[in-house]
């Protein structure tokens, strides 16, 4: 984006010794910096970003931004560059609010979902929501930016330069309302902040990126930052009661003076009072401050409806007529690697793909497609590597509890042994359930194949874990695999479609 140069002083910076140069650019990558840019020199994992210093100058930098650590490990090449140095105890957060402050533009709504499960299906919905009032509206997420105007994305959350640059050019193109997904990692590492908020939404909270945050409370302190320091204090809270923490996140919204709209089964603005399940989707009755309403959903799995209804919440909390948006639902459609029927066999049986990688998302999938299902429920499942791995034997724990027969393959094992993984996965599998209904198959293509042979009529398979991905991991290297593409070729091949 061309951007005329500003000052720090513009962008809310001051630097050490007082100087206060044109600044052209941003980047936290060295490798980006050009003539003029501020660099971004953040607190990593592994390596802190102060170490990249010296090649910023190199490239031309005309200013640093890092913290005490920062200035230290570059305090020799930065005296001798003349750059302009600031130092922020909270750099992340520092560089949000001027990547904010640089790009200036932003969709008029914005609102954005927290949880470990649900939030690309609710900011989907969302999105789809506002498409049916007239609005040129965009999710931002785990799938990319979609809708009225569509870019991809590396990360759920990218990190504030590229979020705001997205941003922006999507107020170019005409975008007013955004649903974004609030990832853990983008809540801690402030990637969010600088993002002007109408409404902000909490799914649920179980286990996952324990690799990354160091407890389940660091895990529940990350995404309650959304609703402590992002959403302000006039904005809209959704919250979740059905969830173990929503009282407790409901109490963070409130202590803020959020106005708050919570959805739930049996209480709630947003009550969700019964459901009745078919093979091609849901009646669901629910109330909105007492008032009871039936809607029908062309949603597999019962769990959609509590998306459903936060994706409600959150269009309500965000302007929207609530009538209009009760009216808008009918014609919902559910998110590619969410609950997706990816292919059906000559004898009725289905096969769904869903992106459920969590030992919860396994167990709420299955027991969501239950109901829709006459006979027996087939699912593949597994883990991957160099993640969380204490939720390994759980996934398979999940998986063997709520279906009658389950495969264990690979999913992305990257750099670990796939075996080793595998292994995990199925120690607690038959931990769980009888070995006759167990099978472990490494590869996940004669994975998908054997469970879709092993479907009779009224039976379903759910290939969890992968989803919308159409890339496995191997090693360092991307392999094309499409889940749902890969069901449909089972399907094919075993039911004469394929010579």
């Amino acid at each position: 984006m061309d951007m005329a140069a500003r000052t720090l002083g513009q962008l809310g910076l001051t630097a050490r010794g007082g100087r206060d140069p044109q600044i052209t650019g941003l980047a936290v990558d060295s490798r980006q910096v050009r003539d003029g840019f501020l660099f971004a020199a953040m607190p990593g994992t592994r390596v802190h970003g102060g170490e990249f210093i010296q090649y910023a100058l190199r490239m031309g930098a005309a200013a640093v931004l890092t913290d005490a650590q920062g200035a230290r490990i570059a305090a020799d090449e930065l005296a001798a560059s003349g750059a302009a140095l600031v130092v922020a105890d909270d750099p992340r957060q520092t560089l949000a609010h001027t990547a904010a402050l640089w790009f200036g533009r932003q969709p008029d709504t914005v609102v954005a979902v927290t949880g470990t499960n649900g939030k690309t299906s609710v900011a989907s919905f969302l999105r789809q929501i506002w498409a049916a009032l007239g609005r040129e509206a965009v999710n931002l997420g785990t799938t990319g930016v979609e809708g009225a105007w569509s870019a991809p994305l590396a990360h759920t959350t990218p990190e504030p330069i590229t979020l705001h640059r997205v941003l922006a050019e999507a107020a170019r193109h005409g975008i007013t309302h955004a649903a974004m997904e609030a990832s853990s990692h983008g809540l801690e590492q402030r990637r969010l902040d600088g993002v002007r908020l109408a409404a902000a939404g909490f799914t649920n909270f179980t286990q996952d990126h324990l690799d990354y945050h160091e407890s389940f409370d660091a895990y529940f302190a990350a995404k309650a930052g959304l609703f402590r320091r992002v959403l302000s204090e006039d904005g809209t809270a959704v919250i979740n009661l059905d969830d173990d923490r929503g009282a407790e996140m409901h109490a963070i919204a409130a202590a803020r003076g959020q106005r708050v709209i919570t959805t739930g089964r049996g209480l709630g603005d947003l009550n969700l009072l019964a459901q009745r399940f078919d093979g091609t989707g849901q009646d669901l009755r629910f109330s909105w401050q007492g008032e009871p309403r039936m809607v029908r959903l062309d949603l597999i799995g019962g769990f959609q409806a509590a998306n459903v209804l936060v994706a409600c919440g959150l269009a309500i909390g965000a302007g929207e007529d609530p009538e209009s948006v009760f009216a808008a639902l009918p014609e919902l459609t559910t998110v590619r690697g969410r609950m997706q029927l990816a292919a059906r066999r000559d004898n009725g049986a289905s096969v769904f793909v869903d992106y459920a990688h969590t030992p919860d998302a396994v167990r709420t999938a299955l027991g969501a497609l239950r109901p829709h299902v006459l006979g027996r429920l087939v699912a593949i499942v597994g883990a991957g590597g160099d993640r969380d791995a204490g939720k390994r034997p759980l996934m398979g724990q999940a998986a063997a509890e709520a279906a009658d027969i389950v495969f264990v393959t690979d999913d992305n094992p990257r750099s670990e042994d796939p075996a080793a993984i595998r292994a995990a996965v199925m120690a607690g599998a038959r931990a769980a359930a009888g070995t006759d209904s167990i099978a472990e198959v490494g590869d996940r293509a004669e994975a998908i194949l054997r469970g879709v042979d092993a479907l009779q009529a009224g039976d379903a398979l759910l290939i969890c874990g992968k989803g919308h991905e159409t890339g496995q991991v191997v090693g360092d290297d991307v392999l094309p695999f499409d889940d749902a593409e890969q069901a449909s070729v089972a399907v094919a091949a075993l039911d004469g479609g394929i010579a």
